[in-house]
């Protein structure tokens, strides 16, 4: 598929991934949940050479499930929630994928922390594990 393009939705931040994304999940963690504002989170993790980034986010130091800190990254002016930098996972950045400007080659492999997620919440056969794997 090649470059995936997305940004915030004011336009302020915009990014290009030069890659198709290696992971495609959801997760279901209480700050992901809060984050987000819905059920879970639908992500992309890519590594950080693999994305160009304009524009300044404005960031959000927190502490994971897991306990590791969590750089969110988020619009200022719209607010939107962008980018996840997590302790755990160094070298990658994990890109909400409700961002990306075409969603359609978007499907997730796999849904982390689902000992958070909702009980009305059933995506199916897709394999979950109830932190992240390790």
């Amino acid at each position: 598929m090649g470059e995936h393009t997305g940004g915030c939705l004011c336009g302020a931040i915009r990014y290009t991934i030069a890659i198709d994304p290696p992971i495609q999940a959801v997760c279901h963690c209480k700050n992901c949940q809060k984050q987000a504002g819905s059920a879970y989170s639908m992500l992309v993790g890519v590594p950080e050479s693999a994305i160009a980034i304009t524009g300044e986010p404005k960031v959000y130091m927190d502490k994971g499930d897991s306990g590791a800190s969590v750089t969110r990254q988020f619009c200022g002016t719209c607010g939107s929630p962008l980018f996840s930098l997590v302790e755990s996972a160094p070298g990658l950045v994990f890109v909400k994928a409700g961002t990306l400007d075409d969603t359609t080659g978007f499907k997730p492999s796999a849904q982390f922390w689902t000992k958070s997620r909702q009980d009305w919440v059933d995506l199916g056969a897709l394999p979950g594990f109830e932190t992240v794997p390790g």
